[in-house]
């Protein structure tokens, strides 16, 4: 059983969510040969206050 856990940061729209998971679940059946049931995806959302990338905090990002 797949498991995957998609960090993103927050601001996409339930439709580009939607279309992530869709793609990344196919993805997954076609490369690894897993039964669609048996794939599991969700995606963990977290603020620019939580986030620094290159040592530059999102928070202070416009």
């Amino acid at each position: 059983m797949p498991l995957i856990e998609v960090h993103l940061l927050e601001g996409r729209t339930p439709e580009q969510k939607k279309a992530l998971l869709t793609a990344m679940t196919k993805v997954v059946q076609e490369t690894l040969g897993s039964p669609v049931e048996t794939i599991r995806i969700w995606i963990e959302e977290f603020t620019p206050k939580d986030y620094m990338a290159a040592g530059v905090w999102y928070g202070d990002k416009k």
